[in-house]
């Protein structure tokens, strides 16, 4: 099995330390979280807690993506990096396709596009980029990103893109994968459509029919014969015996929490930090 370790929140100014530790623990990866901006003031419309409050805070950090993971690339031989997710309807597909073609090439193929669509409508009304659209933007998205990822001159005439020939150079020999997250059935389909799934807080309990669905949908679309991984958050008590019986399940990946959890507290030094992740190779990646 796959262990990540999620750094979301986590000090910027300790990634590259993070970094060097998880890969010399046996961690396959970081996973960071994502928001291009944090208003004031926001709806009560976050999908995974009761209160449709967020756990973030407006000081907590959001570095840039593509910064942390090409700094903690050149610290680094092994590790992967991902983004639980990417808000990518945001985003420009060009200034998403560079920066993504750009990691893929530094970091050795070592970077994986985790994508979702969005939930704070707030963070889109400043971006001036429409909030109801977001879902079929992301789909069109995809495939521009993947036309400019071949490399040569393309063109893409759609709904919400449309540009005349371009080249984007450098190209990747390789395009990242993309994985897609999201809790709903919309989501399940995209990711099906894909290289991925990124799911969050998922009960132990749901974890074996996700993958089914999961793998119905890929069967449905004529994809079961590509390689697809599914890379799940637990909500429960990290322990051997429960990331064994998941792995009888046919979990693949899954991710350590984000240190804010696993410690009870928003801020904490790099030396609590690694003991966390020390614990955690010790308790349960050194068996596997």
């Amino acid at each position: 099995m796959k262990f990540w370790q999620a750094i979301t929140w986590s000090e910027t100014d300790q990634l590259l330390e993070i970094a060097r530790f998880a890969e010399e623990l046996g961690f396959h990866g970081l996973m960071s979280g994502d928001h291009a901006v944090y208003p004031e003031s926001i709806s009560p419309d976050y999908p995974y807690s009761d209160s449709g409050m967020p756990p973030m805070q407006s000081d907590d950090e959001y570095p840039d993506q593509t910064a942390i993971f090409a700094a903690m690339a050149a610290v680094t031989t092994t590790l992967h990096f991902t983004c639980g997710v990417y808000v990518l309807p945001l985003r420009n597909p060009h200034e998403v396709a560079r920066a993504c073609a750009t990691l893929a090439i530094l970091s050795d193929n070592r970077f994986i596009l985790g994508a979702g669509v969005g939930w704070m409508k707030e963070e889109f009304d400043i971006y001036g980029v429409d909030f109801r659209t977001r879902g079929k933007r992301t789909v069109e998205m995809i495939e521009v990103l993947h036309k400019l990822w071949r490399g040569g001159m393309v063109e893409h005439r759609g709904e919400h893109f449309d540009f005349p020939r371009v080249q984007l150079s450098p190209a990747p020999a390789t395009p990242p994968p993309i994985y897609v997250g999201g809790a709903s059935e919309v989501a399940l389909k995209r990711a099906a459509r894909n290289d991925g799934y990124i799911g969050a807080g998922t009960l132990p309990q749901d974890v074996a029919p996700l993958l089914k669905r999961l793998e119905e949908l890929r069967r449905e679309y004529g994809r079961d014969h590509l390689p697809f991984e599914a890379m799940l958050g637990i909500s429960a008590e990290p322990s051997l015996d429960l990331f064994k019986q998941l792995q009888d399940d046919g979990l693949e990946s899954t991710v350590a929490p984000p240190f804010m959890y696993s410690m009870g507290k928003r801020h904490s030094g790099i030396d609590e930090k690694k003991r966390v992740m020390e614990q955690f190779a010790e308790d349960i990646i050194r068996h596997f």
